[in-house]
């Protein structure tokens, strides 16, 4: 990976598996009353904007960075996988801008500025408060017993976790303002900062004198779990969120590939069918998508590359769909949770990204090819947060792989998605795939993604052996995917299904999905160009059809309001190695 020239603050203006060797390591709106509910028809108008600044000060300053105003960043997609995550985003630099083979390093919080342009109803502001330099963090020694983070559906029926949970959030809304542990302070990381950290769970231990505190986890991966967990659901609690879907609440099934209400490719009759295709889809995700660290973590930025390379693939499904599920569409932002400068104001924020960081945890624990990534500018990139003791503290990635040295674990809970994959939908006899008349994709891209694409993709080799699957993953890659990251946009992509319109992820031909979680901007929006890698070697598998020369690829245009384009689509073959 290499890190941009810049940081920048961001400012808002409104195959089966066991697992038996899983268990080792695995053993926010603060302004509704009480009485509050869901909001179901009111339409807020949430006009605002969000700029990237920098100023004199810069740490790694260049001659285009110094007293520039950039577009809102993008941190290296593997970051959203770090439970301390990326505070700021490395600047999406037009392409003649520099970017330099080195480590992000922490910005300087005190250059953070408001925007120039308010919005409706006053300016949201995403700074955070005024401080020193910041130090230097130090793993603290572990403790005796490592806190438990338990799954949120579990701790339902568990009266003194609630009430400490609620206590210690109640405390964090009523601090002053500017200080760094109020409710708000901590929901603005993720809106000022480009992505989230979340020391929150050690400032809630503080706040209610419990070092054994942990925040509970959003088990959205299994069927217990596959619903908003109730304690959430409580309107009299203070982890209780107005801006949620109404038609979204327990005991309302997730659709863990959910494209708002207009998305109809993953309508179930019933709830064991929703579970059903939730659970494969969790397995094409984690596993058949995630052979390797680039298709797991995403793509690095390398030096002058003006496009987002790509995000992992938990972080374009479930992550994003989760987001958009749990946000209020009668909001205009879809907020809190289906936008991104809003998401951490609802507290099962913090909750979806707790499990975000466990399948991270889970996903090391299935292969021995599964590592960690080595790269040093990756180990050495760091970022500020407060932590429990009110400190600045700056914190490196190389501190935050290890979620046991940081002192807790995860709850051990079942994983039934390790022996869901998805089986094929009939024969390969049977299947006779509409080849003729479909055009190659070379002859086909660019274009818009208005409607159902159909094309011919062919494949650099087939009938590989055991071995060479082993070493490299297939990978179908959509390039020169451009949109408006203001939008919110996802498509979806099925290999080899004959049918006009694909029936949905629960079966076999489905590959994949891109997802973007609205980013609102200043001055119409920032465009961006990024790709998708989907592993297909089980796809393949799975549908007979290694010994095939090319093959038949669909993509289904969920955001129908959103203008995406497609540069072109090939495959190839990604090491299996780090």
């Amino acid at each position: 990976m290499a890190s941009l020239t810049t940081p920048s603050t961001c400012n808002a203006n409104t195959t089966s598996y066991s697992s038996s060797n899983l268990t080792s390591a695995l053993s926010s709106r603060p302004f509704f009353s009480k009485t509050s509910q869901i909001s179901i028809a009111r339409k807020q108008r949430h006009g605002f904007e969000v700029s990237c600044k920098t100023i004199d000060g810069d740490q790694n300053p260049t001659a285009s960075s110094k007293n520039t105003e950039l577009s809102l960043a993008k941190p290296d997609r593997r970051n959203v996988l770090i439970g301390l995550g990326g505070l700021y985003g490395a600047a999406n630099l037009s392409i003649d801008s520099l970017a330099f083979a080195a480590p992000i390093q922490a910005p300087d919080i005190r250059t953070c500025v408001p925007a120039d342009e308010g919005f409706e109803g006053g300016p949201v502001q995403c700074c955070p408060p005024l401080t020193t330099a910041p130090i230097d963090y130090q793993i603290p020694r572990p403790p005796p017993k490592p806190r438990v983070r338990r799954a949120a559906h579990l701790v339902v029926n568990d009266k003194e976790y609630i009430e400490k949970y609620n206590r210690a959030i109640h405390h964090m809304k009523n601090l002053h303002p500017d200080d760094p542990w109020n409710f708000m302070q901590q929901a603005d990381i993720h809106c000022a900062y480009c992505n989230g950290a979340y020391q929150q769970v050690g400032i809630l231990g503080e706040l209610i004198n419990d070092q054994t505190f942990a925040l509970p986890f959003w088990n959205w991966d299994a069927p217990a779990g596959m619903q908003l967990p109730a304690i959430f659901a409580d309107t009299t609690a203070q982890i209780y969120d107005g801006l949620r879907n109404a038609d979204h609440q327990p005991p309302t099934i997730i659709d863990l590939n959910y494209g708002l209400s207009s998305d109809t490719s993953t309508d179930s009759t019933t709830d064991e069918e929703q579970i059903a295709t939730n659970l494969k889809l969790m397995y094409r995700q984690m596993v058949s998508n995630s052979k390797d660290p680039i298709k797991f973590f995403g793509a690095a930025y390398v030096a002058g590359q003006a496009s987002d390379p790509g995000a992992g693939s938990i972080e374009n499904i479930p992550h994003i769909p989760v987001h958009i599920w749990t946000g209020d569409p009668n909001q205009t932002n879809n907020e809190d949770m289906g936008n991104f400068y809003s998401a951490a104001r609802d507290p099962v924020f913090f909750s979806h990204h707790s499990n975000v960081d466990r399948m991270w945890t889970i996903w090391k624990t299935l292969s021995d090819k599964n590592r960690d990534l080595t790269d040093t500018d990756w180990l050495d990139a760091s970022f500020v947060f407060y932590d429990e003791k009110r400190k600045l503290v700056r914190v490196t990635v190389k501190q935050c792989l290890d979620n046991t040295k940081l002192g807790y674990e995860y709850e051990d809970v079942g994983i039934p998605w390790l022996t869901t994959r998805a089986t094929a939908r009939v024969s390969k006899e049977q299947r006779k795939l509409k080849k003729a008349g479909v055009p190659q994709a070379s002859a086909v891209f660019p274009i818009t993604l208005d409607k159902i694409v159909k094309v011919i993709v062919p494949r650099p080799k087939k009938s590989r052996s055991k071995k060479e699957k082993e070493e490299k993953d297939e990978t179908l890659v959509i390039e020169g995917i451009e949109l408006d990251k203001e939008k919110f946009v996802k498509f979806d992509v099925y290999i080899n299904d004959e049918r006009d319109t694909p029936a949905g992820p629960g079966n076999s031909e489905f590959a994949g999905s891109f997802a973007n979680l609205s980013h609102k901007h200043k001055k119409g929006g920032m465009k961006i160009k990024t790709r998708l890698r989907l592993g297909i070697t089980d796809l393949l598998e799975d549908l007979g059809c290694e010994d095939e020369d090319s093959v038949l690829v669909t993509l289904v245009p969920v955001s129908k309001s959103a203008v995406v384009t497609i540069g072109g689509i090939k495959i190839e073959f990604d090491s299996r190695m780090n």
